[in-house]
């Protein structure tokens, strides 16, 4: 859809966590992101929605300041965040887990659990997090090459839970699962929202988005132009189509 709208109904009142306005992004040259607005509440899990190169996955990596220029307004418990750098916005409460997952191949299960150091106070401890995911307590030994795709994105999102971080970016965590393995992610995304986590998540399927999010953002050439409540993405579907191809 060619179009963009004018202005994008920005999160109904309650407590917002974070507060991106007129976001602006750029690797080295390249001007990726213009102009991207978006909120996040307390205890919400939002998507971002969008075709490949939309922007999605270097709206997260701008929000944790890992583009090389941004420019615009990055609020986060209402400090702004737009000039910090990537530790000072982590120890803000911040978190990503990347596609690629980041996964040390020579550490057990366990060994990468404990690696990340906690930045806040909140954070799950061990016993907690291997409640969350029976599968990796019982490969807790195993090192990350031995473990499966499943395994491995569910060790990346186990990890961000021991930081203490209030807001977790997840970006395509369900990217090349088997349908039994998404199920498990979409019941452990509803499992850290029930334990009050917030959640900003990037995925291409908006099927799966639908049994996770209270809300969803579509972007197209680098901005943000339609915002969905999820109670309406049925009655969506006809746009949401046309956004994004399928």
């Amino acid at each position: 859809m060619a179009e963009v709208m004018e202005a994008v109904r920005p999160a109904a009142a309650g407590t917002t966590l974070l507060e991106v306005r007129g976001l602006e992004a750029w690797y080295g040259e390249s001007h990726v992101l213009h102009g991207v607005d978006l909120d996040v509440r307390q205890g919400e899990v939002v998507t971002l929605l969008g075709r490949n190169g939309a922007g999605k996955t270097t709206t997260l990596r701008a929000i944790m300041g890992l583009v090389g220029r941004r420019a615009g307004s990055i609020r986060f418990q209402g400090q702004e965040l737009i000039n910090a750098r990537s530790d000072r916005i982590a120890r803000a409460g911040i978190a990503l887990c990347p596609e690629e997952r980041g996964i040390f191949a020579s550490l057990n299960v366990t060994e990468n659990l404990m690696l990340p150091p906690v930045v806040q106070p909140g954070g799950l401890d061990l016993n907690t997090i291997y409640s969350l995911f029976p599968n990796l307590k019982e490969r807790a030994s195993s090192q990350g090459t031995k473990l499966s795709g499943g395994e491995q994105q569910m060790l990346a999102i186990a990890r961000i839970l021991r930081t203490g971080a209030k807001l977790l970016l997840l970006d395509e965590p369900t990217e090349g699962l088997a349908p039994v393995i998404v199920q498990q992610i979409g019941r452990t995304i509803r499992e850290i929202k029930a334990r009050g986590f917030t959640v900003l998540l990037v995925e291409q399927n908006f099927r799966f988005a639908q049994t996770v999010a209270d809300r969803h953002y579509v972007m197209e050439h680098g901005r943000v132009v339609d915002m969905v409540p999820n109670d309406q993405l049925t009655a969506s579907m006809g746009r949401l189509h046309e956004y994004l191809g399928v």
